[in-house]
């Protein structure tokens, strides 16, 4: 008898085995300006301007009067 995850063997063992995700490829080259392009960069943005924000809130200095005064 076999289901989802396991086996029953004769004798009435279960036999427990790892079940293996479908794995999905896109094959589509992602060049130039498409959705995906512009997701990934508005989201370094957005992880950029909140680092800078958290940067000058740590230090009181902007980055480049940080940068500029070393």
């Amino acid at each position: 008898m076999t289901s989802r995850g396991y086996t029953t063997e004769e004798g009435g063992r279960l036999n427990v085995y790892a079940v293996e995700p479908k794995v999905y490829v896109d094959d589509t080259q992602q060049f130039g300006f498409n959705a995906y392009a512009e997701k990934l960069n508005g989201r370094l943005a957005m992880i950029g301007f909140v680092s800078a924000l958290a940067f000058e809130a740590l230090t009181g200095q902007g980055i480049v009067t940080w940068l500029t005064h070393l």
